[in-house]
């Protein structure tokens, strides 16, 4: 089974509305990826997200595409600067869930459950870009299985 990690869409700045919502732009590429995922048939039994309204507004956007079957949730611990080994220690390769949340706890996190450090960068993230990990059957260690992307740079 899989970890998909989403950074959530582009949103607009604090000093234009300090909730940060999602821009026109980050709305527009969280739903491409949103049916890529979808037409990918992309596996997802859950959404979690860390609260904020550019995380949420994502996850509902994605939601609406890949029908979770148990829907979509907010939890604590998904915010930016917040302890990975936390959500670490609570994922298993057993369901297929999804996180969405923000930089640098993203990347940060897939660094942490793939090198045991987070000092370690082995992906970047763009906004509204989804990372699939996957756990090696045997031995429980992570690996990146694929990303999507809004952007190929």
């Amino acid at each position: 089974m899989s970890l998909y990690l989403v950074q959530h869409g582009k949103s607009l700045p604090e000093e234009i509305d300090p909730d940060r919502p999602l821009s026109g732009e980050g709305v527009t590429a969280v739903y491409h990826i949103a049916r890529k995922a979808a037409e990918y048939n992309i596996p997802v039994s859950q959404i979690i997200h860390s609260g904020k309204t550019r995380a949420q507004q994502t996850a509902e956007i994605i939601s609406a595409h890949v029908k979770p079957e148990s829907g979509i949730k907010k939890a604590s611990g998904l915010n930016p600067n917040d302890d990975v080994t936390s959500i670490a220690s609570q994922v298993s390769g057993s369901e297929n869930i999804m996180l969405v949340g923000h930089l640098p706890f993203m990347e940060r996190l897939v660094s942490y459950l793939i090198t045991g450090t987070i000092d370690k960068t082995v992906v970047k993230f763009q906004n509204g870009g989804i990372v699939c990990l996957d756990q090696e059957p045997d031995k429980g260690t992570w690996f990146i299985k694929w990303t999507l992307m809004p952007e190929v740079k």
